[in-house]
């Protein structure tokens, strides 16, 4: 009965639904922004000792902090500081064997009274671990056995009800982002750096891949030298398939390129196309790149000239590649 009464209901407005959903947003919001000023001398303690940190950042929590725990260690992990987590009631049946004294604890619970974290507290002593705990509740008794205590309290969930945690867990990895993004400046972390933590995704490949890897060279570099005849400049385009044709100079130095839409823009002067050289139909000083340069460099290029292709040259200024956007999204570049 009351599946069916719910469903008989009329659907709520539409200012309704979004009137909540700022409402969520607006508190989550709040909350981070007062996690700002509340910063002190305690996150300043808490980076030091990471930073001192031999070993792995461990970091814990149950529930909710349990996944956002997850991803603080990922985070803090892919940007350069080794992390992982443990799920404090596995800790207990064995898993603590996974943290050395070189390590340190990171732990997250709102209210700071989470039995499970707080039954590791006399072990995580005797093994000299260092502990910074994140809460909700400077007095709690994870806050007071903590090394550094990080306070993330909020004044309300974002739950209509109060109940669930949402406003306090985006405190919590609002917190975990700014320790773990500090580290990362103050360690010189750098873009290269991201990219070898992150090889197999889409961020690596436009961090890693270079133009020497998309580009085509040798035999399957397209391209005539000055006083080639129109004809030729098609057939070397045809064989290329890139739909553009480099034109060199006798030192291999670019002059210029044909390309699909300078054929068509020409198409009233092909009378006989033996006879037209490639000089009077080409685009001179078309971009250019350097084969060392990022792939991600090259979709910049393309889209900001609003071009399909683009010639690779050394740094004497001489043809060595040439690539199109096709070479790029087979890469996974764009």
């Amino acid at each position: 009965m009351t599946e069916h009464s719910t469903l008989s209901n009329p659907p709520p407005s539409l200012e309704h639904v979004l009137n909540v959903a700022k409402q969520v947003l607006a508190t989550e919001a709040q909350a981070i922004e007062s996690l700002a000023e509340r910063l002190d001398e305690s996150f300043n303690q808490a980076i030091q000792q990471l930073l001192g940190c031999q070993g792995h950042v461990v970091v814990t929590g149950m529930g909710k902090s349990g996944h956002i725990g997850h991803k603080i260690a990922a985070t803090l992990a892919s940007t350069g500081t080794p992390a992982f987590y443990v799920h404090p009631g596995e800790a207990s049946h064995g898993d603590l064997g996974m943290i050395r004294g070189q390590d340190m604890l990171l732990a997250l619970s709102n209210s700071g009274e989470t039995s499970e974290i707080v039954h590791l507290l006399p072990v995580i002593k005797r093994l000299n671990v260092p502990l910074i705990a994140i809460t909700g509740q400077p007095g709690s008794t994870l806050a007071q056995h903590a090394d550094v205590h990080l306070n993330a309290s909020v004044n309300q969930e974002a739950c209509p009800l109060g109940l669930a945690p949402t406003a306090s867990t985006s405190a919590q990895l609002a917190m975990g982002d700014a320790l773990a993004l500090t580290l990362a400046q103050l360690r010189g972390f750098t873009t290269e750096d991201f990219a070898r933590s992150h090889p197999g995704g889409a961020l690596g490949r436009r961090l890693l891949v270079t133009i020497a890897d998309v580009m085509h060279a040798g035999e399957n570099l397209p391209c005539v030298v000055e006083g080639a005849s129109v004809a030729e400049t098609i057939v070397e385009m045809t064989r290329s398939r890139l739909g553009m044709c480099a034109v060199v100079n006798s030192k291999n130095h670019v002059l210029g390129v044909v390309t699909d839409g300078d054929l068509r823009r020409h198409m009233d002067q092909i009378e006989n196309i033996n006879a037209l050289k490639c000089q009077q139909i080409m685009s001179a000083d078309p971009q250019t790149i350097k084969p060392d340069e990022l792939a991600a460099q090259a979709v910049e290029l393309m889209q900001s000239h609003r071009i399909q292709g683009l010639l690779v040259t050394d740094d004497q200024g001489a043809l060595i590649g040439a690539l199109n956007f096709q070479d790029l999204l087979q890469a996974g570049v764009v």
